[in-house]
């Protein structure tokens, strides 16, 4: 009942590769849900890279920034035809539930460019994957976006307003301790 009906951008924390797939599991079906990422500049290479580009799910970037013009453009056509875009605004994965990386200024860039409301989602017992183990995802209340023009203080109030939000939502995690070996393996192959 979050979610807004048309288009947003979902700004998820970011413990685990299997993210992606929380979120398909966890949010409808519709709108479509796209995915920003990953950095690689060759999406052939690696096996997650290669699952990325056969999922038809991503709006791949550069690491080195070259190009940037014609990924805003394909995150505009995103929200155009009316469908979600989710970032990991942190740009990587990190260990800890209840503590978010700075950051990045793309995803705040992306939703005052486009003026679509920017919905916080805490996804919650990734960090280390277990067999049984719970996963919880919570859906903030979407921040209204005014479009206009991505001065860099609008990115900045965006940024930070998204950065207290997540926050608040992942406060109610809880750190586990690492798992065994298997436990392990099957975090990294994620």
């Amino acid at each position: 009942e979050r979610l807004p009906d048309g288009p947003a951008l979902i700004c998820f924390n970011h413990q685990s590769w299997a993210d992606p797939f929380v979120l398909v599991a966890a949010l409808p079906a519709r709108p479509d849900l796209l995915f920003f990422g990953p950095r690689e500049a060759d999406m052939r290479v690696g096996r997650k890279n290669r699952l990325i580009a056969l999922s038809q799910r991503a709006i791949p970037f550069r690491p080195d920034k070259r190009g940037l013009v014609d990924v805003a453009r394909r995150v505009d056509a995103v929200f155009a035809r009316g469908s979600r875009l989710a970032i990991a605004p942190e740009g990587r994965i990190h260990a800890g539930e209840r503590i978010l990386l700075p950051f990045d200024d793309g995803a705040a860039y992306f939703a005052v460019r486009a003026g679509v409301p920017v919905v916080p989602v805490a996804i919650l017992g990734m960090s280390w994957l277990r067999f049984g183990g719970t996963v919880r995802v919570r859906i903030g209340e979407p921040l209204p976006v005014i479009p206009g023009r991505a001065t860099r203080e609008a990115v900045a109030a965006m940024s930070a307003a998204t950065h207290r939000a997540l926050l608040d939502l992942v406060a109610v995690g809880r750190d586990r301790e690492p798992p065994g070996p298997f436990g392990r393996w099957l975090t990294e192959v994620f």
